[in-house]
């Protein structure tokens, strides 16, 4: 008997499902058995939690009766959230671009029952409008095309697969050096909005890795502008509705060129990579808004972001009561109520709210066209602040999607051990030493790392963006604490990937690991979405490595990667952010060697260099393979101690005093 099997599972956007109509399956062997003994073809439906439009598909479609029995007739249908899958996701969006559609979410795809695609889309009205398909005609078509032209379907779908493989493919053979680096971040910052930051034009999202592209080559060149450009664009995010200024921490996306209107979910990755920028510039400008942008970003994390296990949940959904945004938006008369006419009139000033509302007769808390806020306004506003956030409390929350995803917490536990480090900020070093025990502690088993953890619930094994991202958050560790288990703990990781995910025809990373299940295609991505793409971090972490434990194997792998991504990256340096990053980190990075008994003072200073730029490489007192480059240094060093800078293939001498180590690193760099 078919029934909805959703109610077994544990994914907070599945378990939203479990009482559809619709008889959902979990992805999963017995759904392709279903499919393949009833001839029927496969529905795939693909979403999460914090997705507003698969919030309205479902109210339309999933919950209809009448829909749910058309897809129940005509179809298997499988239920996917693309965080806990994200591998499954990666192979029918890219089926769904190959068939020159835009992709998105809700991704809605038809599949044959061998899994193979044959035509899809993504959002679809329960009826015909606005020039869309109406879902229950798209569903008797499609139904009707694989019922009646079964050569036509095979032939689509052969053809679609052959485009996704190729596509995929990394692009080898092109020597991208420091000066190509420059040109592209200067090529880049032309595509950024003088006014209003961020690429031109709407939607507009963060793209995290240009800036950090533009930030490293403004430093290393010493141009001013491109700096200027990244921090001009964290300005207007700061200060823009994409910000939560009661609460903390940034949404998803701005629907607008200015970053007024946010699309209202909040999700962890996003934030895990803002955070690091807001470091970087507010230790270059001294500008006080991008710290206390830092200090709320983390606040928030602290507040509403953290599981028992003191891990860190994956997102805040873009809507409650039904409504997008209702938990974030005021009234005029309501913060009157909570803060009184007088204050209320110096808040609404400074946060564009009125009486008529700035967005769908409501108020989006901004300070868009605030001007300059002085210390003494921000004084006067943050007790006002406080008690609205106080206030809001006690509205219908967002819900929140507590799975616990490898690859989302190593960003953020590296964000907060780099920018920790980086500020002084010790505990949000704390912050990240907790979530990194609580992955390493629930999250790893017979040496291996799932990617989702969740009510109990593990999917193993990991991907290779969980394996990346993880080396990474231990090695931000390592570098900020001094302690060695991160460090053992990123070399397990990254040998894992190289054991598990390696693919020899290319030297990069199949998403997917070699025992995982099979799929119609092995995902491989070269390209960034919202989070860098994998295989550049697993590069940028293999050259750190290699720094901090002295073994050039781990630069050797970090080149065959960096060069099986580099054509690709050369092509469209856009979607190659990471990439370039890596490659950034593979032709600059310093290593900072600090040795003898004042070592942790030298470490000190070290980790005021820039994080994106340095690796600090502690000798300390202990001894060192006769004929290795660590013996040689602590031989030549001063017993108080000193600090050896190498950047490439250049070398300092010895520096015996801590305070000129930032500098001396800095005309290294240049």
């Amino acid at each position: 008997m078919s029934e909805n099997r959703l109610s077994r599972e544990t994914s907070p956007y599945l378990l939203q499902h479990k009482d559809n109509p619709v008889h959902w399956w979990p992805w999963g062997e017995e759904a392709f058995a279903e499919a393949k003994a009833s001839g029927r073809p496969i529905l795939l439906s693909v979403g999460y939690a914090a997705c507003h439009w698969c919030h309205v598909m479902a109210h339309e479609s999933f919950e209809s009766a009448d829909i749910a029995a058309l897809m129940n007739t005509l179809f298997v249908n499988i239920k996917v959230d693309r965080e806990e899958r994200p591998e499954v996701d990666q192979i029918y969006m890219a089926a769904l671009q190959q068939m020159g559609q835009s992709g998105g979410w809700p991704l809605t795809m038809f599949l044959d029952p061998e899994g193979r695609p044959f035509w899809g889309g993504t959002y679809f009205p329960p009826s015909a409008s606005y020039g869309r398909p109406g879902f229950a005609d798209v569903l008797q078509q499609v139904s009707t095309v694989f019922t009646e032209k079964h050569e036509t379907v095979e032939k689509n779908a052969a053809t679609i697969l052959a485009r996704v493989r190729k596509a995929g493919a990394p692009q080898a053979g092109v020597a991208i050096s420091a000066d190509d680096l420059a040109e592209t971040a200067a090529k880049v910052a032309e595509r950024f909005d003088p006014v209003n930051g961020g690429l031109k034009g709407a939607p507009k999202f963060p793209q995290c890795g240009l800036m950090e592209l533009m930030w490293r080559m403004g430093t290393r060149r010493r141009d001013d502008r491109l700096k200027a450009t990244v921090a001009h664009t964290l300005n207007r995010m700061c200060e823009g509705g994409i910000f939560d200024h009661l609460g903390g921490g940034f949404a998803r996306y701005s629907v607008d060129e200015i970053w007024f209107v946010p699309h209202f979910e909040k999700m962890l990755y996003d934030n895990a990579q803002l955070l690091e920028l807001l470091a970087l510039a507010y230790r270059d400008t001294g500008d006080g808004l991008f710290l206390r942008r830092a200090r709320e970003t983390v606040g928030w994390l602290r507040r509403e972001m953290l599981t028992a296990e003191g891990a860190f949940a994956a997102s805040l959904d873009a809507d409650s009561e039904g409504h997008e945004g209702r938990f974030y938006v005021w009234s005029a008369t309501e913060i009157e109520a909570v803060l009184g006419a007088e204050d209320a009139a110096v808040f609404n000033r400074f946060y564009d709210v009125s009486r008529a509302g700035n967005w769908e007769a409501g108020n989006i808390l901004n300070r868009t066209d605030a001007g300059f806020v002085s210390a003494a306004d921000e004084a006067r506003l943050d007790p006002l602040r406080r008690k609205l956030l106080a206030a809001r409390e006690n509205r219908v929350r967002p819900g929140r999607d507590d799975k616990v995803l490898a690859d989302w917490n190593g960003l953020m536990i590296a964000a907060l051990a780099r920018a920790g480090a980086f500020l002084g900020e010790g505990d949000w070093i704390a912050l990240a030493q907790a979530a990194f025990a609580a992955v390493r502690t629930h999250m790893v088993a017979n040496g291996r790392l799932a990617h989702s953890w969740c009510a109990g619930k593990k999917v193993f094994p990991g991907l290779a963006c969980d394996l990346a991202a993880m080396a990474r958050a231990g090695i931000a560790l390592h570098e900020a604490t001094g302690e060695g288990e991160g460090l053992e703990q990123a070399t397990l990781f990254l040998e894992a990937l190289e054991r598990h995910h390696l693919d020899p025809a290319t030297g990069t990373y199949f998403l997917t690991a070699d025992d995982g299940d099979a799929l119609v295609v092995r995902p491989h991505a070269t390209h960034d979405e919202a989070l860098p793409n994998y295989n550049a971090v697993a590069a940028d972490a293999l050259v750190r490595l290699a720094a901090l434990t002295g073994k050039d194997a781990f630069r050797l792998r970090a080149d065959r990667v960096l060069g099986g991504l580099s054509g690709a990256a050369a092509r469209n340096a856009l979607a190659h952010g990471a990439v370039l990053n890596a490659i950034d980190t593979r032709l600059g990075l310093a290593e900072i060697t600090v040795v003898g008994r004042q070592a942790d003072r030298f470490a000190a200073a070290a980790l005021n260099v820039p994080f994106p730029l340095r690796a600090v490489v502690r000798g300390g007192g202990s001894a060192a393979p006769v004929g290795s480059v660590m013996a040689a240094r602590l031989a030549s060093a001063p017993a108080e101690g000193a600090a050896f800078v190498c950047v490439g293939e250049r070398c300092s001498l010895p520096i015996t005093d801590p305070l000129a180590l930032p500098a001396a690193v800095s005309e290294m760099l240049a």
